[in-house]
């Protein structure tokens, strides 16, 4: 699989040279506060702050290779929904939007961090060895189709979505962030049935709770532009 670049820790929507470096191979949503949507998207919110408290720091424990693969998985997933979220920032002309891409970028940075980190304590790599996941290989920079892996957007869909602007950006965005979760979706319910570790069991029961929240919410705003 393509390495992600390493971005210095700095405000996620200032990220223009990580966005450019990402969305070549593969490119992440709630709504702003007093509507429908809105209310949705601030219960996930609130959960995912409990997320973290109860995720972050060492995955002490026993581990099974369940647990290191859903690490190694939601890192280039949750560096894609980054690189989507950053760029609603100057193309997004729906409000919730840009909320929900705001959202993203504080729930999954950290998480990223976090699951380093378990990779760390378990002396395991943060990449998978070539050719020793399906699926991952499919996130070359140059793809023109999607990976296999949980709902990645190809090169193609980034270089469309960089592209979109106002309410084609929203709509684009909309979509692609629902395949996106439930991408998520699927990594993390592989990880509740088949993972040991209690952390990285705790966070991807978070991950199916939250984002199909949002996936709901999401599809009820795409209906809405």
């Amino acid at each position: 699989m393509t390495a992600f670049t390493h971005v210095p820790r700095r405000p996620l929507r200032r990220r223009l040279a990580f966005v450019g470096a990402v969305a070549a191979g593969g490119l992440l949503l709630a709504g702003c506060g007093g509507s429908d949507d809105a209310k949705g998207m601030d219960h996930a919110s609130a959960k995912g702050s409990a997320t973290s408290e109860a995720t972050t720091g060492p995955a002490a424990g026993a581990f099974n290779d369940a647990d290191v693969r859903f690490a190694q998985m939601m890192i280039p997933h949750h560096e894609q929904a980054l690189a989507m979220a950053a760029l609603a920032d100057d193309r997004a002309s729906d409000a919730r939007i840009t909320s929900l891409a705001g959202r993203i970028e504080k729930a999954q940075d950290p998480e990223i961090a976090t699951l380093k980190s378990w990779l760390r304590g378990w002396g395991k790599p943060e990449k998978p060895s070539s050719g020793g996941m399906g699926g991952m290989d499919g996130m070359e920079h140059g793809s023109g189709s999607k990976s296999d892996m949980g709902g990645m957007m190809s090169g193609e869909d980034m270089r469309k979505l960089e592209a979109a602007k106002g309410s084609a950006f929203d709509r684009a965005f909309a979509s692609m962030m629902i395949d996106h979760h439930q991408g998520a979706i699927a990594m993390a319910k592989d990880e509740k049935k088949n993972g040991r570790n209690a952390k990285a069991k705790k966070l991807a029961d978070d991950v199916v709770k939250n984002q199909s929240t949002e996936v709901a919410t999401l599809r009820t705003l795409l209906d809405r532009l």
